[in-house]
Protein backbone atom coordinates (compact mmCIF):
# COMPACT_ATOMS: atom_id res chain seq x y z
CA UNK A 1 0.00 0.00 0.00
CA UNK A 2 1.39 3.20 -0.78
CA UNK A 3 1.47 6.59 1.22
CA UNK A 4 -1.90 8.49 -0.58
CA UNK A 5 -3.84 4.85 -0.20
CA UNK A 6 -2.59 4.31 3.62
CA UNK A 7 -4.08 8.79 4.00
CA UNK A 8 -7.25 7.88 2.52
CA UNK A 9 -7.39 4.69 4.58
CA UNK A 10 -7.10 6.64 7.23
CA UNK A 11 -9.45 9.43 6.59
CA UNK A 12 -12.68 9.14 9.04
CA UNK A 13 -9.61 6.71 11.05
CA UNK A 14 -8.15 10.42 12.67
CA UNK A 15 -9.94 13.42 12.03
CA UNK A 16 -8.43 17.19 11.83
CA UNK A 17 -10.23 20.69 12.62
CA UNK A 18 -8.76 24.16 13.83
CA UNK A 19 -11.28 25.84 16.63
CA UNK A 20 -10.19 29.03 17.85
CA UNK A 21 -6.61 28.73 16.83
CA UNK A 22 -5.71 25.14 17.79
CA UNK A 23 -5.13 22.26 15.34
CA UNK A 24 -7.14 19.65 16.66
CA UNK A 25 -6.08 15.78 16.35
CA UNK A 26 -8.79 13.30 17.74
CA UNK A 27 -7.77 9.62 17.36
CA UNK A 28 -11.19 8.02 16.14
CA UNK A 29 -10.98 4.38 16.12
CA UNK A 30 -12.94 4.03 19.33
CA UNK A 31 -14.21 0.68 19.25
CA UNK A 32 -10.25 -0.44 18.67
CA UNK A 33 -9.27 2.00 21.66
CA UNK A 34 -7.49 4.39 19.19
CA UNK A 35 -5.58 2.28 17.59
CA UNK A 36 -2.76 3.61 15.68
CA UNK A 37 -3.01 2.53 12.10
CA UNK A 38 0.01 3.33 9.46
CA UNK A 39 -2.47 5.34 7.50
CA UNK A 40 -3.09 7.77 10.71
CA UNK A 41 0.62 7.91 11.33
CA UNK A 42 0.99 9.37 7.71
CA UNK A 43 -2.01 11.53 7.89
CA UNK A 44 -0.66 13.29 11.07
CA UNK A 45 2.53 13.42 9.85
CA UNK A 46 1.15 15.19 6.82
CA UNK A 47 -1.17 17.57 8.67
CA UNK A 48 1.07 18.48 11.33
CA UNK A 49 3.71 19.26 8.89
CA UNK A 50 1.18 21.79 7.35
CA UNK A 51 -0.19 23.29 10.39
CA UNK A 52 3.45 24.03 11.32
CA UNK A 53 3.59 26.85 8.82
CA UNK A 54 -0.12 27.70 9.06
CA UNK A 55 -0.74 31.48 11.12
CA UNK A 56 -4.15 30.31 11.56
CA UNK A 57 -2.97 27.71 14.13
CA UNK A 58 -1.39 28.42 17.44
CA UNK A 59 -0.95 25.70 19.00
CA UNK A 60 -1.67 21.37 18.72
CA UNK A 61 -4.38 19.66 20.60
CA UNK A 62 -4.81 16.02 20.41
CA UNK A 63 -7.23 13.80 21.91
CA UNK A 64 -9.18 10.15 21.43
CA UNK A 65 -12.42 9.83 20.24
CA UNK A 66 -14.95 7.72 22.92
CA UNK A 67 -15.29 7.34 26.77
CA UNK A 68 -12.39 4.11 27.67
CA UNK A 69 -9.04 5.32 25.28
CA UNK A 70 -6.85 8.15 24.43
CA UNK A 71 -4.64 5.58 22.34
CA UNK A 72 -4.36 1.99 23.55
CA UNK A 73 -1.25 1.84 21.01
CA UNK A 74 -0.47 0.46 17.63
CA UNK A 75 -2.50 -1.65 15.25
CA UNK A 76 -0.54 -5.08 17.10
CA UNK A 77 -2.71 -7.12 14.51
CA UNK A 78 -1.19 -5.54 11.52
CA UNK A 79 2.12 -6.10 12.57
CA UNK A 80 1.85 -9.63 13.45
CA UNK A 81 0.26 -10.33 9.65
CA UNK A 82 2.78 -8.19 8.07
CA UNK A 83 5.77 -10.88 9.57
CA UNK A 84 3.86 -14.17 9.54
CA UNK A 85 3.09 -13.02 6.11
CA UNK A 86 6.96 -12.14 5.10
CA UNK A 87 5.64 -8.34 3.89
CA UNK A 88 7.59 -5.66 5.38
CA UNK A 89 4.72 -3.37 5.91
CA UNK A 90 5.83 -3.61 10.03
CA UNK A 91 9.40 -2.05 9.15
CA UNK A 92 7.62 1.25 6.77
CA UNK A 93 5.34 1.50 9.92
CA UNK A 94 8.28 2.12 12.51
CA UNK A 95 10.36 4.16 10.17
CA UNK A 96 7.29 6.51 9.84
CA UNK A 97 5.95 6.29 13.11
CA UNK A 98 9.21 7.24 14.99
CA UNK A 99 9.55 9.96 12.14
CA UNK A 100 5.99 11.18 13.68
CA UNK A 101 7.03 11.13 16.74
CA UNK A 102 9.93 12.96 16.95
CA UNK A 103 8.47 15.24 14.80
CA UNK A 104 5.99 15.65 17.79
CA UNK A 105 8.69 16.14 20.47
CA UNK A 106 10.29 18.89 17.89
CA UNK A 107 6.87 20.43 17.07
CA UNK A 108 7.51 24.41 16.67
CA UNK A 109 4.18 25.12 18.19
CA UNK A 110 2.57 24.19 21.57
CA UNK A 111 1.31 20.56 21.58
CA UNK A 112 -0.99 19.43 24.07
CA UNK A 113 -1.84 16.27 24.92
CA UNK A 114 -5.63 15.40 26.30
CA UNK A 115 -4.64 11.48 27.63
CA UNK A 116 -8.17 10.94 28.57
CA UNK A 117 -8.51 6.90 29.12
CA UNK A 118 -6.18 3.99 28.25
CA UNK A 119 -2.83 5.76 27.17
CA UNK A 120 -0.05 3.03 25.73
CA UNK A 121 2.68 2.02 23.64
CA UNK A 122 1.82 3.88 20.36
CA UNK A 123 -0.21 6.00 22.27
CA UNK A 124 2.34 7.12 24.26
CA UNK A 125 4.76 7.94 21.33
CA UNK A 126 2.14 11.12 20.61
CA UNK A 127 1.86 12.30 23.46
CA UNK A 128 5.09 12.13 25.75
CA UNK A 129 6.55 14.75 22.93
CA UNK A 130 3.72 16.97 24.13
CA UNK A 131 4.36 20.75 25.53
CA UNK A 132 1.44 19.90 27.93
CA UNK A 133 0.36 16.33 28.97
CA UNK A 134 -2.87 16.48 30.62
CA UNK A 135 -4.47 13.02 32.77
CA UNK A 136 -7.60 13.00 33.96
CA UNK A 137 -9.23 10.25 36.50
CA UNK A 138 -9.90 7.78 33.54
CA UNK A 139 -6.03 8.06 32.76
CA UNK A 140 -4.98 4.70 32.43
CA UNK A 141 -0.90 4.77 31.30
CA UNK A 142 1.79 2.02 30.26
CA UNK A 143 4.26 0.34 28.44
CA UNK A 144 3.62 -3.01 28.30
CA UNK A 145 5.46 -4.17 25.26
CA UNK A 146 7.38 -6.59 27.52
CA UNK A 147 4.32 -8.54 27.45
CA UNK A 148 3.98 -9.56 24.02
CA UNK A 149 7.82 -9.81 23.01
CA UNK A 150 9.08 -6.24 22.48
CA UNK A 151 10.69 -3.41 24.34
CA UNK A 152 9.34 -0.13 24.78
CA UNK A 153 10.17 1.82 21.86
CA UNK A 154 7.91 5.07 20.70
CA UNK A 155 11.51 7.17 21.96
CA UNK A 156 11.00 5.57 25.55
CA UNK A 157 14.43 4.92 25.57
CA UNK A 158 14.43 8.74 25.98
CA UNK A 159 11.07 9.54 27.82
CA UNK A 160 11.75 7.13 30.41
CA UNK A 161 15.25 7.47 30.65
CA UNK A 162 14.45 10.94 31.69
CA UNK A 163 12.91 9.08 35.05
CA UNK A 164 14.79 8.22 37.92
CA UNK A 165 16.26 4.67 36.89
CA UNK A 166 14.39 2.77 39.03
CA UNK A 167 11.16 3.98 38.49
CA UNK A 168 11.77 3.61 34.07
CA UNK A 169 13.00 -0.12 34.94
CA UNK A 170 9.88 -0.67 37.10
CA UNK A 171 7.35 0.81 34.33
CA UNK A 172 9.81 -0.60 31.03
CA UNK A 173 10.16 -4.16 32.78
CA UNK A 174 6.86 -4.77 34.82
CA UNK A 175 4.83 -2.74 31.70
CA UNK A 176 2.66 -1.65 34.88
CA UNK A 177 -0.18 0.10 34.19
CA UNK A 178 -0.77 3.38 36.09
CA UNK A 179 -2.91 5.78 36.72
CA UNK A 180 -2.80 9.85 36.86
CA UNK A 181 -1.44 10.41 40.28
CA UNK A 182 1.17 7.91 39.55
CA UNK A 183 2.06 9.71 36.03
CA UNK A 184 2.53 13.10 37.91
CA UNK A 185 4.79 11.01 40.65
CA UNK A 186 7.10 10.16 37.71
CA UNK A 187 7.01 12.82 35.34
CA UNK A 188 5.10 11.26 32.90
CA UNK A 189 2.53 14.07 32.97
CA UNK A 190 2.06 17.55 33.96
CA UNK A 191 -1.14 18.41 34.68
CA UNK A 192 -4.12 15.98 36.23
CA UNK A 193 -7.83 17.16 35.66
CA UNK A 194 -10.15 15.64 38.43
CA UNK A 195 -13.70 15.39 38.06
CA UNK A 196 -15.28 17.73 35.30
CA UNK A 197 -11.98 19.96 34.85
CA UNK A 198 -11.54 18.07 31.48
CA UNK A 199 -14.41 20.08 29.92
CA UNK A 200 -13.68 23.08 31.62
CA UNK A 201 -10.55 22.75 30.22
CA UNK A 202 -12.70 22.38 26.31
CA UNK A 203 -14.35 25.59 27.17
CA UNK A 204 -11.82 27.44 28.14
CA UNK A 205 -9.64 26.03 25.31
CA UNK A 206 -12.87 26.92 22.98
CA UNK A 207 -12.58 31.04 24.75
CA UNK A 208 -8.91 31.10 24.80
CA UNK A 209 -8.05 34.44 23.86
CA UNK A 210 -4.98 34.99 21.50
CA UNK A 211 -4.56 38.98 21.32
CA UNK A 212 -1.81 39.42 23.01
CA UNK A 213 1.07 39.46 20.40
CA UNK A 214 -1.10 38.62 17.67
CA UNK A 215 -0.87 41.93 15.60
CA UNK A 216 2.86 40.46 15.73
CA UNK A 217 2.38 36.95 14.29
CA UNK A 218 5.63 35.93 12.25
CA UNK A 219 5.46 35.05 8.86
CA UNK A 220 6.55 31.47 8.33
CA UNK A 221 9.99 32.63 7.57
CA UNK A 222 10.89 34.23 10.56
CA UNK A 223 12.08 31.10 12.61
CA UNK A 224 13.21 33.01 15.21
CA UNK A 225 10.39 35.01 15.97
CA UNK A 226 8.28 31.91 15.63
CA UNK A 227 10.14 30.14 18.30
CA UNK A 228 9.59 33.42 20.49
CA UNK A 229 6.39 33.37 19.82
CA UNK A 230 6.06 29.74 20.32
CA UNK A 231 7.61 30.00 24.08
CA UNK A 232 5.14 32.63 25.13
CA UNK A 233 2.22 30.98 23.48
CA UNK A 234 2.72 27.86 25.92
CA UNK A 235 4.26 29.99 28.81
CA UNK A 236 -0.03 31.63 28.76
CA UNK A 237 -1.34 28.19 28.05
CA UNK A 238 0.48 27.07 30.80
CA UNK A 239 -0.86 29.55 32.95
CA UNK A 240 -4.52 29.49 31.98
CA UNK A 241 -4.37 25.21 32.00
CA UNK A 242 -2.76 24.38 35.17
CA UNK A 243 -5.23 26.02 37.58
CA UNK A 244 -7.32 24.20 36.65
CA UNK A 245 -5.85 21.17 38.21
CA UNK A 246 -3.11 19.47 40.37
CA UNK A 247 0.19 19.63 39.58
CA UNK A 248 1.51 16.65 42.38
CA UNK A 249 0.33 14.44 44.72
CA UNK A 250 0.98 13.19 48.02
CA UNK A 251 -1.32 10.16 47.53
CA UNK A 252 0.40 8.00 44.72
CA UNK A 253 0.43 4.71 44.83
CA UNK A 254 3.72 4.20 43.93
CA UNK A 255 5.49 7.39 46.30
CA UNK A 256 3.84 4.85 49.41
CA UNK A 257 5.72 2.04 48.03
CA UNK A 258 9.11 3.95 46.57
CA UNK A 259 10.96 2.63 49.27
CA UNK A 260 10.88 -1.17 48.50
CA UNK A 261 10.58 -0.34 44.54
CA UNK A 262 14.12 1.12 44.93
CA UNK A 263 15.67 -1.19 46.67
CA UNK A 264 14.41 -4.24 43.85
CA UNK A 265 15.19 -2.12 41.15
CA UNK A 266 18.47 -0.82 41.62
CA UNK A 267 19.77 -4.73 41.85
CA UNK A 268 22.54 -5.26 38.57
CA UNK A 269 20.29 -6.76 36.29
CA UNK A 270 17.08 -8.17 35.58
CA UNK A 271 17.81 -11.56 37.46
CA UNK A 272 18.92 -9.70 40.66
CA UNK A 273 15.65 -7.43 40.42
CA UNK A 274 13.71 -11.04 40.45
CA UNK A 275 15.48 -12.41 43.14
CA UNK A 276 15.27 -9.54 45.36
CA UNK A 277 11.92 -9.61 44.51
CA UNK A 278 10.90 -13.06 45.27
CA UNK A 279 12.63 -12.98 48.62
CA UNK A 280 9.87 -10.14 49.45
CA UNK A 281 7.11 -11.95 48.11
CA UNK A 282 5.32 -11.87 51.05
CA UNK A 283 5.11 -7.92 50.72
CA UNK A 284 1.63 -7.72 48.68
CA UNK A 285 2.87 -5.21 46.08
CA UNK A 286 6.12 -7.43 45.39
CA UNK A 287 4.58 -10.74 45.03
CA UNK A 288 2.68 -8.42 42.09
CA UNK A 289 5.48 -7.10 40.58
CA UNK A 290 7.11 -10.29 40.78
CA UNK A 291 3.99 -12.14 38.80
CA UNK A 292 4.30 -9.41 36.10
CA UNK A 293 7.52 -10.30 35.13
CA UNK A 294 7.15 -13.71 35.41
CA UNK A 295 4.44 -13.35 33.11
CA UNK A 296 6.88 -11.11 30.55
CA UNK A 297 9.42 -12.51 27.91
CA UNK A 298 12.51 -13.16 29.26
CA UNK A 299 14.65 -11.92 26.23
CA UNK A 300 12.54 -8.82 25.87
CA UNK A 301 13.30 -8.37 29.44
CA UNK A 302 16.84 -8.76 29.54
CA UNK A 303 16.92 -6.23 25.99
CA UNK A 304 14.96 -3.76 27.73
CA UNK A 305 17.10 -3.71 30.98
CA UNK A 306 20.12 -2.94 28.15
CA UNK A 307 18.20 -0.37 26.27
CA UNK A 308 16.95 1.47 29.44
CA UNK A 309 20.74 2.06 30.52
CA UNK A 310 21.77 2.63 27.36
CA UNK A 311 19.11 5.39 26.42
CA UNK A 312 19.88 7.30 29.80
CA UNK A 313 23.11 8.30 27.53
CA UNK A 314 21.59 9.19 24.20
CA UNK A 315 19.86 12.28 22.62
CA UNK A 316 16.07 11.92 21.15
CA UNK A 317 17.27 10.88 17.81
CA UNK A 318 19.72 8.63 19.07
CA UNK A 319 17.14 7.25 20.83
CA UNK A 320 14.91 6.60 18.35
CA UNK A 321 17.64 4.98 15.83
CA UNK A 322 18.40 2.43 18.64
CA UNK A 323 14.51 1.62 18.52
CA UNK A 324 14.75 0.76 15.12
CA UNK A 325 17.33 -1.57 14.95
CA UNK A 326 16.19 -2.92 18.19
CA UNK A 327 12.68 -3.40 16.53
CA UNK A 328 14.30 -4.97 13.45
CA UNK A 329 15.55 -7.92 15.59
CA UNK A 330 12.51 -8.45 17.82
CA UNK A 331 10.71 -8.79 14.70
CA UNK A 332 13.64 -11.38 13.21
CA UNK A 333 15.03 -13.68 15.67
CA UNK A 334 12.62 -12.19 18.86
CA UNK A 335 9.33 -13.32 20.55
CA UNK A 336 7.17 -10.42 19.10
CA UNK A 337 5.27 -13.37 16.83
CA UNK A 338 5.38 -15.52 19.67
CA UNK A 339 3.44 -13.37 22.28
CA UNK A 340 1.06 -11.45 19.88
CA UNK A 341 -0.22 -15.33 19.35
CA UNK A 342 -0.45 -15.86 22.69
CA UNK A 343 -2.34 -12.81 23.55
CA UNK A 344 -4.35 -11.69 20.88
CA UNK A 345 -4.54 -14.67 17.96
CA UNK A 346 -5.23 -17.65 20.19
CA UNK A 347 -5.64 -16.28 23.29
CA UNK A 348 -4.69 -19.09 25.33
CA UNK A 349 -1.91 -16.37 27.65
CA UNK A 350 0.48 -19.61 26.87
CA UNK A 351 3.56 -17.84 25.93
CA UNK A 352 6.19 -20.33 24.58
CA UNK A 353 8.96 -17.52 24.71
CA UNK A 354 12.54 -18.55 22.93
CA UNK A 355 14.34 -18.46 26.09
CA UNK A 356 12.45 -20.08 29.47
CA UNK A 357 13.81 -18.65 31.98
CA UNK A 358 16.01 -15.29 32.89
CA UNK A 359 19.32 -17.39 33.32
CA UNK A 360 18.52 -19.20 29.87
CA UNK A 361 18.94 -15.75 27.98
CA UNK A 362 22.85 -15.80 26.22
CA UNK A 363 24.73 -12.13 27.36
CA UNK A 364 25.93 -12.33 23.52
CA UNK A 365 22.09 -12.66 21.95
CA UNK A 366 21.63 -9.50 23.88
CA UNK A 367 24.09 -7.88 22.21
CA UNK A 368 23.23 -8.79 19.20
CA UNK A 369 20.13 -6.61 19.17
CA UNK A 370 22.16 -3.64 19.43
CA UNK A 371 24.09 -4.50 16.39
CA UNK A 372 22.84 -2.43 13.37
CA UNK A 373 21.63 -4.09 9.81
CA UNK A 374 22.45 -1.26 8.26
CA UNK A 375 25.24 0.64 7.69
CA UNK A 376 25.40 3.98 9.86
CA UNK A 377 24.95 6.28 6.44
CA UNK A 378 21.73 4.26 5.39
CA UNK A 379 20.04 4.08 8.65
CA UNK A 380 16.41 4.75 7.63
CA UNK A 381 16.08 7.10 10.54
CA UNK A 382 19.49 8.94 9.68
CA UNK A 383 17.93 12.09 8.97
CA UNK A 384 16.12 12.48 12.01
CA UNK A 385 17.74 15.86 13.97
CA UNK A 386 19.80 17.29 10.99
CA UNK A 387 17.30 20.03 10.48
Amino acid sequence: MNQRDNAVEAQDEVLFDVVNGFGVITLNRPRALNAITHGMVRSMWEQLSAWADDPAVRAVLIEGAGEKAFCAGGDVRALYESRVNHANDHHAFFVDEYRLDYLIHRYPKPYIALLDGIVMGGGMGVAQGAALRIVTDRTRLAMPETGIGLFPDVGASWFLGHLAPTLARYLGLSGATITAADALYCGLADVWLEGDAPQELKTMLDRFDWTPGAAGHPTAGSTGRRASESVDLLARLRAAILPLGRTWTDAAPLAQVRATLDRHFSAIDVQGIVASLAEDAKTPWSAETLALLQQRSPLSLCVTDRQLQKGRRLDLADAFRMELVLGHHAFATGDFVEGVRALLIDKDKQPRWRYATLMDVPAAEVEAFFASPWPEEAHPLKALGEH
